[in-house]
Parts: structure tokens; sequence; C-alpha cells
């Protein structure tokens, strides 16, 4: 599946979710970033969801 377009707040919440996703490869190699993955799928799956709802309204 294809990722959509990104409005500029999801863009923000992504680069954002990404950047503490470093942040805690740099702190340890072993940290569990579950949450934050989940965080991005479902931004993610949120983006589809509304490009899908906009398609279907034209």
């Amino acid at each position: 599946m294809t990722d959509p377009k990104f409005t500029t707040a999801e863009t923000a919440k992504l680069t954002w979710l990404i950047a503490r996703m470093a942040k805690r490869g740099l702190a340890s190699q072993t940290v569990h970033q579950g949450d934050l993955e989940r965080r991005v799928e479902k931004v993610i799956d949120g983006a589809r969801k509304r490009e899908e709802e906009q398609r279907k309204g034209k």
C-alpha cells in the first residue's frame, strides 16, 4: 500500500515522533519503541482514511 499525501499537521507529528525514536535509539540500542511505532502507524492510517474519504466525496 502506498503512503498517502500528508497534511502539514501530519508531517509535523510524524517528524516529531521519528525524532523521538531516533533520540531513544541513540540512548540505548535495546530500548523498546513499540509505543512510538504504533503512534506513527496511527497517523499514517488516519491519513489514508482521510484521503479515501476525500476521494469518495468528489
